[in-house]
């Protein structure tokens, strides 16, 4: 296979990771080429909105693989390396420089961007967002400085990134504001109970949260951001600003290539796209369910299913992405983990103490278990994926009732699954 173009991976972060260990794995042989946009190894994302912010080290400690770790593996790695288009009739990419690199199969791992602001003042210095180790070494100094100024940070969004940002600034002493557009902090994917506990956690840590604010414009001195200005003529001084209102995927390399594009690069079950020889995975994906529906996912598990499933699909194997998704955010003492998609539920019931706050939130949906979000509860998180990933459900009064154990369901199940066999 030495003289056959390699299998290149687009997108040096989780996915791409993946996608070239499963290779290996699975047993591939050939050649097999990560090319990474930032000038850094791959490495983790996730803690760079939280205890990273507040404590960073080296890069290595947040390292993913380290480039003697994918030379083992016969990974070759090509950092600081922009891919400007494909060419999928000549099976090649262009890169910035001139430079083109022939790939025998593709897989594009191309993460997402950070939304930005269409307002006036949008670009003004101080105004920031999260995504990369340099983002967040950047967030960090403002934060440092806002704390020594004695000047708020603004953050603009009340969903994960946002908060976990806030809860950070507030434990380097830094006074902070919370800006969020709809009435209640992340609405998309919690339920009110779960929100509420948020607010009351943020509250009392001294953030200053204003639900409802429809933020109009940007205001600066000297070409550095000032204050935040809403429609409604309220304004909010800042040291600085940072923007955490959700990410796109990042598919217009995809897209101008000509392949099948909807909030993301279309795939299916197997990560494969519109084209037979190209594979995605990760946040630049959208995976195209049964039913019609896309589903975008963003998080590690996501990365790591579809990256395995992608590697699959390139050996000419069927490897469908059908676990349950979960995801986690910390926020000061506080750990949210959810598993599960809680889309169209039609009942929430609590176990645990809700003031504390640690308690599951239990979704349901005509009495079937959809989705559960744990707060400072890990043996509820727990309990609850194995009974998700296994297709089972407690009623929604054993969920309520702290004394009943989410265990027992699954210890019912085994005799008849097995009779069953």
């Amino acid at each position: 296979m030495g003289s056959q173009a390699p299998i290149v991976i687009v997108g040096a972060g989780q996915a791409g990771v993946q996608i070239a260990e499963s290779l290996r794995q699975q047993g591939y042989d050939g050649g097999l080429l990560l090319v990474g946009e930032e000038p850094h190894p791959p490495y983790q994302r996730p803690p760079l909105s939280k205890k990273w912010l507040t404590e960073p080290g080296a890069s290595q400690a947040l390292s993913l693989r380290g480039p003697e770790a994918l030379s083992r593996r016969r990974i070759e790695l090509r950092l600081d390396t922009r891919v400007l288009a494909i060419d999928r009739a000549g099976s090649r990419l262009q890169l910035a420089g001139g430079e083109e690199l022939r790939y025998g199969q593709l897989a594009l791992a191309t993460g997402a961007r950070p939304r930005t602001l269409s307002l006036p003042g949008a670009q003004l210095e101080g105004v920031l967002a999260l995504r990369t180790i340099g983002d967040s070494l950047r967030i960090g100094a403002a934060i440092r400085r806002c704390a020594a100024e004695q000047r708020p940070l603004v953050v603009i969004g009340g969903g994960f990134i946002g908060l976990e940002v806030a809860a950070g600034a507030r434990k380097l002493g830094a006074e902070v504001t919370v800006l969020e557009g709809l009435p209640r902090l992340m609405s998309r994917v919690a339920a009110p109970i779960v929100s509420e506990a948020f607010e009351r956690v943020h509250r009392a840590h001294g953030v200053n949260l204003v639900l409802g604010a429809q933020v109009a414009e940007l205001v600066g001195h000297e070409g550095r951001v000032q204050a935040v200005r809403c429609a409604d003529g309220r304004e909010f001084p800042a040291g600085a600003v940072v923007v955490g209102i959700g990410v796109a995927a990042d598919d217009a390399l995809a897209a101008a290539a000509g392949l099948a594009c909807e909030r993301g690069i279309v795939v299916d079950e197997c990560a494969r796209s519109s084209d037979p020889a190209i594979v995605a995975a990760g946040d630049c994906s959208a995976r195209r369910l049964a039913d019609g529906r896309l589903l975008r996912l963003e998080s590690v598990h996501n990365a790591v299913e579809q990256g395995q499933s992608a590697a699959a699909a390139l050996m000419g194997h069927e490897r469908p992405f059908r676990s349950t998704p979960w995801f986690w955010s910390d926020q000061y003492d506080v750990k949210l983990q959810m598993v599960g998609l809680s889309h169209g539920f039609d009942q929430v019931v609590t176990r645990g103490d809700l003031e504390r706050p640690a308690f599951s939130a239990f979704y349901f949906r005509a009495g079937r278990l959809l989705a559960v979000d744990s707060l400072s509860r890990v043996q509820d998180h727990m309990k609850s994926k194995r009974l998700l990933d296994a297709g089972l459900s407690p009623t929604p009064a054993q969920a309520a009732d702290a004394n009943f154990d989410l265990q027992s369901v699954l210890q019912q199940a085994r005799p008849a699954t097995a009779d069953g066999a």
